[in-house]
Parts: C-alpha cells; structure tokens; sequence
C-alpha cells in the first residue's frame, strides 16, 4: 500500500501540542502592521490552539503523518 501524499501547506501551518491539541499562529502576521500598535503586533506571536474535534478530522485528512496521529 503506498503512503498518503501530505498537503504541504496544512503540514506548515499546524502542529500538535502534547495534549494533542491543533495548535496554529494568528492570521495576518505578514504585512501591512506599519500603523499596528506594538501591544497588537504582540498578539500575533501567540500560537492558538483549537480543540474543535471535527477540525482535528479535517487536518487528519490533510495531513496524516503528524506527530499525534500515529
């Protein structure tokens, strides 16, 4: 059986906490924060992390080889 191709961009953008959370970094850290107050560029350094099972699903599809799926 060969192995299940990774969808790189999902593979990148989420990990897997240790209690087996999703956890990813805040949009719109990229660009366009020139007039952002600094307390709220801040904010973007934070990981979120997401419990919502039926996105866990989702992201297993994705991308099946990380760490907690096993």
């Amino acid at each position: 059986m060969p192995k299940i191709k990774t969808y790189k961009g999902a593979a990148k953008r989420f990990t897997m906490s240790a209690n087996g959370k999703l956890r990813h970094v805040k949009q719109g850290k990229g660009h366009f924060k020139r007039r952002t107050p600094k307390h709220s560029k801040r904010q973007f350094d934070k990981l979120m992390t997401d419990s919502e099972p039926s996105h866990r699903i989702q992201l297993q599809k994705l991308a099946p080889y990380l760490k907690k799926f096993r």
